[in-house]
């Protein structure tokens, strides 16, 4: 704006025109038209004058050379000299100024009521200075060599607190910077290697973007405000909230004022001593010193004070007439020609603007544009919800509608792990299991997933006569059925029209698989456990085949059928397993989630339920035990500190000040050494003068004997004190001995308490087996999981034989809003997001793109990961603890970062010695793989695993049938297990423990040397 006087100039308005700009010009052209008047315009400010003399005078005004450029602030300009000028430096400021801290410069001053620019601009220059934004063009130093380049992602880290207080980690930033010396290179740099070109950011250039981007009204303690233009182009709110404005101010202003004022005290100083009541004089140390005042001020003081004594003069014989509302004690109200002052009324406080109440919405407040967003999410899938962005999984040919299922059955798997006799395995050797492919090797992870599922379903042939622990739909016999005995041509005809109908609309040839062998179906052979050369593949077949009739599973078990009993090929046991071999992962996760909820069903899974649930309640109540004491433990400490001070207080420490004298008499006479050393340096400083033959110093000897003297004094009392101290202890500093032995004893309590009450926290993790619980919700309603947080061990179990791994699962997965939540938070209508861009310049979804970054989940059926330590801090640093979701978010992660963080580096380390190893086991020479798939077993991490569970507490894997025994070994069996069950429990100790030494060995039970664990007595194999 041109400034004339240092103020804006203003446009006159006619009278016709309203304030409204539309709403006038509207009006303007209306009234023009119907009364046809002439008028008279000036084009660079769109005044309209329906009088020539009043224009002249306005034209007159804007030539003269009074006016200023508020941007480059030349002077003796006219208006349109200062207009066109302003315009030039505009284009050009527009030009030099990075456009990346254009918006978060303009967000940080609206409403500013900083009151001088040179102050805005240094507050702005100190707060950008080291703050990088995407998109800006910068220098940064890599491996001592400058380069430049483009950031392109920004990450801020939190501040990271010990549990005592102190600081572990300062706050940073972290940015992702492209470099133009090497195209397609990206470098991750911290802040403090980051710059930028000399003469891109100076206070100048952000002096001069701040004139030309703000304007003020012409009021005191008016707050800056962007211009219009700029204001919509950045969608910045422009309604002034109400504590800055004009009104608010100025009755905030005379509040002040008027409450400002000094009391009664300002009067003149009356002397009552002689006139107010009897029994003591005015207490005039509660009054405030008075300052100087005029001559004509003390001769009015001095003339309302003798009016004051003739009012108040007694009469005769009567007592002393005392003004109204007198107290004693207190100064009297002051009397102004000669009338008692009217109380004045109290006025009102204005309301301040109510201030929020943290936490709250998280939808609710502010957006931050400031230049971060979440860390980028990987995916797992091959295809990602983002159309363009690159997956880590790509080639895998997982879906995403996979992903969920991949989770719920690993986890499901690991959790009841001890119903399945299972070893525990990692997630990672999970999905090579389900990928691998070999006709000469068979994969053990693989199998055993499957025989150890099938068997929960069935019982045993030989217990309660083979029992099916499920429920089943009915199963209609597709074979060739007799005719009725009695049958017309009607019924004739409609038989036969069902049975082509049925033909024609044939899939596979499940059924003719199952029943290959007359009289041996699915069931037949899980009752005999007949796993073997493939045959679970039938028994699987068979199972789909029946669930198919479900109206749920229909779908999903008639695709899995027509790939594994296609109808071109025979339905035999052999075909089953060559097409399940060419099975792709996203179908084999699918056959093992329907198999793994059917033995959720089973009494066995459901007895190990309520096991855990007895086990929590017996936990808590543990729990609560060892929480009582660990407080009086606690108490008591406290109190015997309390009495250690007191003892402390009344024990005088005299041989700490003898030894402090000690060694100050042992200082002193180091220094005189020095001293004399020192001298003596000075004379012989030359080897080849001779040494000096004259006078010694005078009393030398003396003083030599005078410390020796006193060090032999020090020395007698030291040893006196301490032949006393061990004669004879005082009763105090026994019973000082005594309280500090206590102190210690007590400590050592509360610390085993301690341990207890983490052992019996983990053991109701561990318990808690029914639902998988998330770490929380974010603000747009996207889920967390720590999947080793869900009823199993944090590295899995101790013994398993992937154990060296060091971890389960090794990220934090994130899972896309519900449908409902989804509906009724993000997409919002038409309405609502009207009133929600009102209010942050942005509907939910554009907030959701612009705060996530690159990547998004958008529905419950889409998943992603963070992997490695430094997402989850940025994830950490990204979340708003003023929001109810992420504040529970936030402390969630950070109370478990520390496990959260090594069990990712452990994966990366895992995968990183599979990856060495895969490297080095390429074979040297070549291998026929003319008629089959050679498979090297040193390059498959799942070939590792072995169920060890299976073989100690059966003595076979679920594949393998169970050995035929002797009544001699059985004997001996018995005898063993009668022992092993005699012997006296250990120590106690959790699933994801191993506190003794060399861990469970073959034949024991995982749970022996401990008490009952979550599975109870009859799941101790």
């Amino acid at each position: 704006m041109v400034l004339f006087k240092r103020k804006q100039v203003q446009y006159e308005t006619p009278q016709f025109v309203a304030d409204d700009a539309e709403v006038g010009a509207l009006l303007t052209i209306s009234y023009l038209l119907l009364t046809k008047l002439q008028v008279w315009t000036i084009d660079e400010t769109d005044e309209v004058f329906t009088s020539y003399e009043d224009y002249l005078r306005r034209n007159d005004f804007y030539r003269q050379r009074r006016f200023i450029c508020e941007i480059t602030g030349h002077s003796n300009l006219t208006f349109r000299e200062a207009l066109r000028s302003e315009k030039e430096a505009s284009g050009e400021l527009d030009d030099a100024f990075p456009e990346p801290l254009r918006e978060p410069i303009l967000r940080k001053v609206q409403f500013s009521q900083v009151p001088r620019i040179d102050y805005l601009v240094d507050y702005i220059y100190e707060e950008f200075k080291q703050d990088f934004y995407p998109g800006e063009s910068v220098i940064f130093q890599l491996d001592d060599e400058r380069f430049t380049g483009q950031i392109k992602e920004k990450s801020r880290f939190p501040e990271l607190q010990r549990p005592d207080g102190s600081v572990e980690r300062k706050s940073f930033a972290r940015y992702f910077c492209h470099i133009d010396q090497s195209p397609g290179k990206e470098a991750l740099l911290d802040e403090d290697a980051i710059s930028r070109e000399r003469k891109v950011f100076t206070k100048q250039r952000v002096r001069s973007y701040l004139k030309n981007s703000l304007t003020r009204d012409p009021w005191a303690g008016a707050p800056w405000l962007v211009k219009k233009r700029l204001a919509e182009e950045y969608r910045l709110n422009t309604d002034i909230p109400p504590h800055l404005t004009q009104e608010y101010q100025a009755k905030l202003r005379k509040t002040i004022s008027t409450n400002g004022k000094k009391g009664e005290a300002e009067g003149p100083f009356l002397n009552f001593q002689a006139y107010g009541p009897q029994g003591g004089g005015p207490q005039y140390q509660l009054l405030k010193p008075r300052g100087k005042k005029s001559g004509a001020q003390e001769e009015n003081a001095n003339l309302q004070f003798s009016q004051f004594l003739q009012y108040h003069e007694p009469t005769a014989n009567g007592p002393v007439q005392l003004p109204p509302g007198f107290q004693a004690f207190v100064h009297p109200p002051l009397v102004t020609n000669g009338f008692h002052p009217i109380a004045a009324k109290g006025q009102p406080k204005p309301a301040a603007p109510p201030t929020p109440k943290y936490p709250i919405e998280d939808l609710e407040i502010t957006p931050s544009r400031d230049g971060t967003h979440r860390p980028p999410i990987k995916f797992l899938s091959e295809r990602t919800p983002t159309s363009g962005q690159k997956s880590d999984g790509a080639g895998s040919n997982i879906a995403m509608e996979s992903v969920g299922l991949l989770l719920e059955t690993w986890n499901t798997l690991n959790v009841y792990c001890e119903v399945f006799q299972l070893d525990s395995f990692t997630f990672d050797d999970f999905l090579e299991a389900l990928r691998f492919n070999s006709d000469d090797v068979q994969c053990e992870l693989l199998v055993e997933m499957h025989c150890a599922v099938l068997k929960i379903l069935v019982n045993d042939a030989n217990d309660k006569n083979g029992q099916v622990q499920i429920s089943l739909p009915d199963q209609a016999d597709t074979g060739s059925t007799p005719p009725p005995a009695r049958s017309t041509r009607s019924s004739l005809v409609k038989s036969e029209e069902t049975k082509n109908a049925t033909t024609d609309t044939k899939l596979h040839k499940g059924y003719e698989m199952d029943h290959c062998v007359r009289g041996y179906d699915w069931k037949m052979r899980l009752r005999k456990r007949d796993f073997q050369e493939g045959r679970w593949v039938v028994i699987l077949v068979g199972l789909l085949n029946q669930l198919a009739r479900t109206e749920r599973l229909a779908k999903a078990c008639n695709e899995i059928l027509v790939h594994l009993a296609p109808l071109d090929q025979d339905p035999s046991p052999e075909t089953a397993l060559a097409q399940y071999r060419t099975l792709d992962i996203n179908h084999r996760v699918r056959i093992l989630q329907i198999i793994c909820m059917k033995a959720l069903e089973t009494k066995a899974i459901k007895q190990y339920m309520e096991d855990c649930s007895l086990q929590m309640t017996d936990h808590r109540k543990e729990r609560n035990e060892a929480r009582r004491n660990w407080k009086a433990a606690v108490d008591e400490l406290g109190q015997l500190q309390e009495e250690r001070k007191a003892l402390t207080k009344s024990t005088s420490p005299a041989p700490e000040i003898e030894d402090a004298d000690m060694s100050k008499l042992e200082l002193e006479d180091e220094e005189e050494e020095e001293a004399e050393n020192s001298a003596s340096d000075v004379v012989m400083d030359s080897e080849d003068e001779a040494p000096h033959q004259g006078r010694s110093l005078r009393r030398a000897t003396d003083r030599a004997a005078a410390r020796k003297k006193k060090a032999d004094a020090a020395k007698e009392r030291k040893a006196a004190a301490a032949a006393e101290k061990a004669k004879k202890p005082s009763k105090e500093e026994k019973k000082y001995e005594k309280v500090l032995a206590k102190i210690e004893a007590v400590k050592e309590q509360v610390r085993e308490f301690e341990e207890q009450i983490a052992t019996v926290d983990d053991d109701l993790r561990e318990a808690d087996c029914p639902r998988t619980r998330c770490l929380g919700k974010d603000r747009f309603w996207n889920r967390y999981y720590w999947m080793e947080r869900n009823a199993m061990p944090y590295a899995g179990l101790p013994n398993s034989s992937t154990a060296e791994a060091g971890y389960a699962n090794g990220c934090v997965w994130v899972h896309g809003p519900d449908d409902l939540e989804r509906l009724g938070f993000i997409e919002l209508s038409e309405a609502e997001n009207g009133q929600y861009e009102r209010a942050f310049q942005m509907t939910v979804p554009q907030r959701k793109m612009l705060e996530e970054g690159e990547t998004h989940v958008f529905t419950a059926r889409q998943w992603g990961y963070y992997d490695d330590p430094d997402s989850l801090d940025m994830l950490i640093g990204w979340l708003d603890v003023r929001g109810v979701r992420e504040v529970k978010l936030r402390k969630e992660l950070t109370s478990n970062r520390e496990k959260i963080t090594l069990h990712m580096k452990k994966r990366q380390e895992y995968l990183a010695k599979a990856g060495e190893k895969e490297d080095d086991s390429e074979p040297a020479t070549r291998v026929s793989t003319r008629t089959k798939t050679y498979v090297n077993p040193i390059g498959h991490r799942c070939l590792a695993w072995k169920n060890n569970t299976a073989i100690e507490e059966n003595g076979h894997l679920h594949s393998e049938p169970k050995p035929r025994t002797s009544k001699r070994q059985r004997g001996v069996a018995v005898k063993k297990a009668q022992a092993e069950v005699e012997e006296p429990a250990g120590p106690r100790q959790t699933r994801g423990s191993n506190r003794q030494s060399g861990g469970a060995t073959k034949g024991t039970s995982r749970t022996s040397g401990r008490t009952t664990g979550r599975q109870g007595s009859r799941y101790d194999f």
